[in-house]
């Protein structure tokens, strides 16, 4: 990175309950693949990756969260001083859809309501197994004031872009200047 260039470091938490594909969705943004088989996430994790968007350098540290309810409690407390997140459910499970709406509410109390979101519905590569459908998934979103994707980490559908979306909205608040950024 340039001396003289601008940059900024963001945090981006992924939240959802457990095996609906977080993990998954990290890698294939990340490293671009995707494994069939997986070792659950044990309490916390991230990557890094760097982006240059609009002459800027962006770092993201992207944390992926565990789902399961014995971890709750250390997941939420990262949620503070993230910059955006992505709430993602599984298409073939009802419950984890339900549960979006106890993630945004965890999301306000933990990390503020002004905090970037995106609302993923994963695993769209499974239409036969589909319980959620997209009307529903864009409906919660509309709702709660949020961006919606359905997204596939498997077939890399829609991952990208709803990185990027993310990304977007998170640097239309935010104002440089030499070296550093504020938020």
């Amino acid at each position: 990175m340039d001396e003289t260039s601008d940059f900024l470091l963001l945090k981006i938490i992924l939240v959802g309950d457990a095996l609906v594909g977080k993990t998954c969705v990290l890698q294939r943004y990340i490293d671009n693949s995707f494994h069939h088989s997986y070792v659950s996430t044990i309490g916390i994790d991230f990557k890094v990756k760097t982006l240059h968007l609009n002459d800027k350098f962006i770092k993201l540290q992207i944390w992926d969260t565990a789902g399961q309810e014995r971890f709750h409690t250390i997941s939420t407390r990262y949620f503070r001083g993230a910059h955006g997140l992505l709430i993602i459910y599984d298409i073939t499970n009802s419950l984890s859809f339900e549960n979006v709406v106890g993630w945004m509410k965890d999301v306000d109390a933990n990390a503020g309501e002004d905090v970037d979101r995106v609302i993923l519905g994963n695993k769209c590569d499974l239409e036969e197994k589909r319980i959620i459908s997209k009307e529903k998934g864009e409906k919660l979103a509309w709702e709660h004031g949020v961006r919606f994707f359905e997204t596939s980490a498997k077939d890399n559908v829609n991952i990208e872009k709803a990185f990027l979306a993310l990304v977007q909205d998170i640097m239309n608040k935010v104002s440089f200047s030499t070296k550093e950024c504020s938020i």
